[in-house]
């Protein structure tokens, strides 16, 4: 295999590693031995590989476009294969198929389950789907900074100044990520103890809430987010997953930074202040507008989770914000609201031109120092036309191998948003472990189509298809 993909993977497996070291941990001061071999298994196996793939330190110095997606691609298969071992050992006799599926849904974060009741997993079970979830969102992270090159520099400049990172560059910016999501991490854990949770909740929804994903230490979230207050709270806490990771750094290093860095932020917040306006407004149906707010914010940075009476009928309308999405360096999954929103003023300013031919138009931003190049409009128009071609496909899948069109449609996007299913899409009530093997194999493969950006998509088809 290529230096640069073990190397890569290498890190992560030993990150993984030393998760699993903390698990055997809490497992031993809680007496909790059910399932301690299967985190030591996992412990093993996952320092053996990220060890061995350091032994040559030696990494090629130049690493094609396609090497870098690959390594990606080939993470999101092969770590689920190790997470999915304290499933698999674990006394609850799951099939492989189904201990993988949880893996996948973990490491995504998207939080498609098979335990109908979490009341009856171990604790240490409970902490390592959480802990799934942490790794895979720092993963998606690493990830963007991987494939840092193919992006438009209007959103690279929401992270740095370069245009193409070096190795040196890299390491610093990927450290650099690290300690910011263990900080807000930490952040969101003193937050909810703060609230009243309690340890085990607080650190468990922490990760959850950092990695936009959707596992749940409880069966229903209203069992501890019991108030208004807590509701309020809670929403708030979301948005980390929905704003840039680098939003609070960039504020403390205010001095060294042009307000560029933070033209998305400030583009989401007046995006999230306008749809929180219009909710209030129209949507207040039964003035307890916590529920509504919760519900929008865990659309928005595409977590998911709800409250039970959440209004259902609004389904379509959060589906839709599920599919925009959040900051473009955040764990959250969609479009990106910045894509869309760059898309929209070009298609305005093309119908003008056409209308009024005599003015000129531009497409240039506020805070935004240079005009979109029409290359990166063409990718923004490919990566909605990939969406809509990948939700086609995973809409009639699902819906040849058993589900209804509504369930497929709905389960679809979802899948695609690595978002968990929840009262507010009308689909809370829905049993992952009981579908067939076909449905699941689906479903995994296109949680992680969804979690991998769809310009990586539009690369490795270019590459196949359009030789020249």
């Amino acid at each position: 295999m290529n230096r640069f993909i073990l190397n890569y993977l290498g890190v992560f497996f030993i990150l993984l590693s030393i998760l699993s070291f903390f698990n055997i941990i809490y497992s031993y001061y809680f007496n909790l031995y059910l399932n301690i071999d299967a985190y030591l298994y996992t412990f093993i196996i996952s320092a053996i590989i990220g060890v061995s793939s350091f032994i040559k330190n030696k990494i090629d110095i130049k690493t094609s476009i396609y090497t870098k997606i690959f390594s990606v691609i080939l993470g999101y298969f092969i770590l689920p294969l190790v997470i999915s071992i304290p499933y698999y050992l674990s006394i609850y006799n799951l099939s492989f198929l189904n201990c993988y599926f949880e893996s996948v849904s973990g490491f995504t974060s998207t939080g498609f389950t098979i335990f109908d009741n979490i009341k009856h997993l171990d604790q240490s079970l409970i902490l390592w789907r959480s802990t799934s979830q942490w790794i895979g969102g720092i993963y998606f992270l690493f990830s963007i900074l991987l494939l840092i090159d193919i992006f438009d520099n209007s959103l690279k400049k929401s992270l740095t100044n370069f245009i193409s990172f070096n190795y040196s560059e890299t390491f610093k910016q990927s450290f650099k990520i690290f300690i910011l999501y263990t900080a807000a991490t930490f952040f969101l854990f003193i937050a909810l103890k703060l609230i009243d949770l309690r340890t085990f909740d607080s650190f468990n929804i922490a990760m959850s809430i950092i990695s936009s994903g959707g596992f749940l230490p409880v069966n229903d979230v209203a069992s501890i987010i019991n108030s208004n207050f807590k509701e309020i709270i809670f929403s708030v806490l979301m948005l980390f997953s929905y704003f840039s990771l680098f939003l609070i750094y960039n504020i403390f290093s205010l001095k060294n930074k042009s307000l560029n860095f933070f033209a998305e932020d400030i583009y989401l917040l007046f995006y999230f202040l306008i749809l929180l306006i219009l909710f209030f407004i129209f949507f207040n149906f039964d003035y307890n507008f916590s529920i509504v707010l919760f519900s929008l914010t865990s659309s928005m940075s595409n977590i998911g989770i709800s409250i039970n009476n959440s209004p259902a009928n609004l389904w379509f309308i959060y589906l839709l914000i599920v599919i925009i999405g959040g900051s473009f360096f955040s764990t959250s999954s969609g479009i990106r609201f910045l894509k869309i929103l760059f898309l929209f003023k070009y298609s305005i300013n093309e119908i003008l031109s056409y209308s009024k031919p005599n003015n000129i138009y531009t497409n240039k931003f506020y805070l935004i120092d240079s005009n979109i190049d029409q290359k990166d409009i063409n990718k923004y128009f490919l990566s909605l036309l990939v969406f809509i071609i990948t939700l086609v496909a995973i809409t009639s899948m699902l819906s040849i191998f058993g589900l209804n069109f509504d369930e497929s449609f709905k389960l679809g996007i979802l899948t695609l948003m690595n978002t968990v299913n929840s009262s507010i899409y009308g689909l809370n009530d829905f049993e992952f472990l009981q579908l067939n093997s076909f449905l699941k194999l689906i479903m995994i493969t296109f949680m992680i189509i969804g979690r991998v950006e769809l310009l990586t998509i539009l690369i490795i088809v270019k590459k196949f298809l359009f030789k020249n």
